[in-house]
């Protein structure tokens, strides 16, 4: 794909602003390195997952603490990128006048069909440069969960693989855990 133009986030905000993308439907898209990129189809699988993840997220994080957003952007402005994970768990506070940035973001899960590449490749070394220390992407044909943290300098320094009974706990959540056979047995 060749690129035609550079977009700055304030551009990019300009866009949806004057309605550029709607309707919203038909235009799924994420500003990534300030290229414009329309995003995958989602499936009924992912679909369901992304339900597991955020009942999950709801019944085990403590009341009032964090929000639970769901395929709602975040905003990585020195990189001129806003992407729109399909889970995030941000700082609990008032995100009207801007999105959560690096900062605000306890943990990012993708859930990945046919994006699997680009989740674990560009989207990984994304959010290592914006800091966020827990990412995880759910690989739907491996059923597992691939976890990075430990990021520096572009890339995260641990990467590791959980399925089946394995027991994830996020970084900045210890007491709430997961088994990604959980994401499979739903009932």
């Amino acid at each position: 794909m060749s690129i035609v133009t550079h977009l700055t986030l304030a551009e990019y905000e300009r866009m949806i602003e004057a309605g550029a993308f709607e309707p919203r439907e038909q235009h799924r898209v994420e500003l990534i390195h300030g290229e414009i990129r329309e995003m995958t189809p989602i499936g009924s699988e992912h679909e369901v997952i992304v339900d597991c993840l955020n009942e999950w997220s709801i019944r085990s994080l403590p009341e009032g603490k964090v929000w639970v957003r769901v395929q709602n952007s975040i905003g990585i402005p020195e990189l001129d990128s806003v992407p729109q994970p399909d889970l995030a768990w941000v700082a609990r506070r008032n995100y009207s006048r801007g999105r959560p940035v690096g900062e605000d973001v306890l943990l990012v899960i993708e859930v990945s069909e046919s994006s699997l590449r680009f989740d674990l490749g560009k989207k990984a070394e994304l959010y290592a440069a914006a800091g966020i220390a827990d990412y995880w992407v759910v690989d739907i044909a491996a059923r597992s969960i691939v976890v990075h943290r430990d990021p520096a300098a572009g890339r995260y320094r641990d990467v590791r693989t959980y399925a089946e009974a394995d027991e994830l706990r996020p970084l900045r959540m210890p007491q709430v855990s997961l088994c990604p056979a959980m994401l499979w047995q739903i009932s």
